[in-house]
């Protein structure tokens, strides 16, 4: 029986170093990679071996490999990841703004699935649900006790197959049912409106591929509606980030063409460039540049019409780009709290039809050079989230917070830690329990209400702020906040 297992685990080593060997000859021949280091690449497919021979039950040969390179990745950093088919496919579905399902912006409330607001033209909005309708089953299934997470799951499927919703509606305190039928729904990652006469809020929700159409239609539209525009609030709060030449368009819309945006730099020679607000680096091959079109329509006033953005805790990677350029240029005054501090780049290499890997490759820098990585960007100004102060900072983790986060590949690597250290740490501990008590207190008194108003709206506090920075007016600056010292790291 041993005898049998040890040839097994050598026939998988064969295998498994055959397959390497070749890797390593098409490495070493692309020149980009040096020879691969067998004797730990044999211990690997021992591994394997082992594993596929010995474990109490059989396993999945493509389960343990899939497996393997997936922790093999996310041993890097926090952002790096291998997509399987599931995971590639929900991937390309958020960076598109494009996925199957009923069309409803959602959130929790008492483990129900509330709707914040349906889609405009989705099915979810034409079958006539609500802002405020509580989602009870989701066809046979009961929403008590379901994650957000599997809640959507439920919700998508494949275009034209039906969902049964059971909905409560609290102001009509009744219970219906309503069959909706699944479709592609484009998601819109902008919002605007004229706030008042000369003043106008724009929001980026994320950096996706209709991001910049979609920008360059809403202040069009504006344009249309107030010429003599007196001052734009650009709202990049809790803005994930999202694609690169996105970041790099929106910046180009408000600076002087051929100014720098943001720079990269990497292993790889490709890697090592500067981004400037010229089309040659934000159009995608054989697209239209919406950024000309919109100067032209404007006739050039939003290079020019005083600027506030607005940034938080949750604004990073693309945001923080956007940000740091309209700063670094002193093109906008930036307004809110020290940004998440996301400055890596991540490319994904399609490696089959269905999966693929996302690397982190490069750092980001802003104009002036400064790293973006867990630092994020200090704003000009800093103001709470309310006018009680600020109900969720606290609670917000940053890219220093984030196990085996990189580097910001410019402070040199720090000492190990120290009592101030340890205190510093403490005290962010203390604060975020503190702030967790206030929050689970304040939604018992106040149960389904907001306990930070919506964007964009009139109870907006750091709106109102924005406004009052491009009126001239006081601005009731944060007595609180505090910019984080540097995350650094040991090399």
């Amino acid at each position: 029986m041993s005898h049998k297992l040890k040839i097994a685990g050598w026939v998988a080593i064969g295998a498994v170093a055959g397959a390497l060997t070749t890797v390593q000859l098409q490495a070493v021949a692309r020149g980009t990679l040096a020879p691969l280091p067998l004797e730990e690449l044999q211990q690997l497919a021992a591994v394997f071996g082992m594993v596929k021979t010995d474990y109490v039950e059989p396993v999945d040969e493509k389960k343990l490999i899939s497996e393997a390179i997936s922790g093999m990745v996310a041993s890097l950093d926090p952002h790096s990841q291998y997509f399987d088919k599931k995971s590639y496919k929900e991937f390309r579905e958020g960076t598109s703004g494009r996925f199957v399902g009923v069309g409803i912006e959602i959130s929790m409330e008492d483990g129900l699935v509330k709707v914040v607001s349906p889609i405009e033209d989705s099915p979810a909005f034409r079958a006539g649900l609500k802002s405020g309708d509580l989602i009870t089953k989701i066809d046979d299934t009961a929403v008590k006790g379901l994650t957000i997470n599997d809640a959507v799951k439920l919700m998508r499927g494949e275009p034209r197959t039906k969902v049964l919703l059971t909905i409560f509606r609290k102001d009509e305190d009744r219970t219906f049912p309503v069959t909706i039928t699944r479709e592609e729904i484009k998601t819109q990652s902008v919002k605007s409106r004229v706030v008042e006469p000369g003043y106008a809020w724009v929001r980026v929700s994320q950096f996706q591929e209709r991001t910049i159409e979609d920008f360059a239609r809403k202040l069009e539209d504006i344009y249309r509606t107030d010429p003599n525009l007196k001052g734009l609030v650009l709202d990049l709060r809790n803005d994930p980030g999202g694609l690169l030449d996105a970041a790099v368009a929106l910046s180009a819309v408000f600076l002087p063409e051929n100014v720098t945006v943001v720079s990269t730099n990497g292993q790889l020679e490709d890697s090592k460039f500067i981004y400037k607000a010229i089309p040659q680096h934000y159009l995608r091959r054989g697209g239209t540049d919406p950024i000309k079109r919109l100067t032209e329509n404007t006739k050039g006033a939003l290079k020019r019409v005083p600027m506030v953005v607005l940034v938080n805790e949750g604004s990073a990677s693309a945001s923080e780009i956007v940000a740091g350029a309209l700063q670094d240029h002193k093109r906008a005054t930036i307004l809110g709290s020290q940004t998440f501090g996301k400055g890596s780049v991540q490319t994904v290499r399609q490696l089959t039809p269905e999966t693929g890997l996302k690397l982190t490759t490069a750092r980001y820098y802003t104009p002036s050079g400064n790293s973006i990585q867990a630092k994020g960007i200090v704003p000009d100004v800093m103001v709470d989230e309310t006018v009680e102060g600020n109900v969720f900072a606290a609670l917000r983790t940053r890219e220093a917070d984030l196990q085996k986060h990189l580097g910001n590949g410019r402070d040199p690597a720090e000492p190990p830690m120290t009592d101030a250290r340890r205190a510093e740490e403490q005290q962010r501990d203390e604060a975020r329990e503190i702030a967790r008590k206030r929050v689970e207190e304040e939604a018992r008194k106040n149960p389904g209400q907001r306990l930070v108003p919506e964007f964009g709206s009139e109870k907006d506090f750091q709106l109102q702020q924005a406004l009052n920075q491009l009126k001239g007016r006081p601005v009731l600056v944060s007595k609180t906040l505090e910019v984080r010292p540097p995350e650094k790291k040991e090399n």
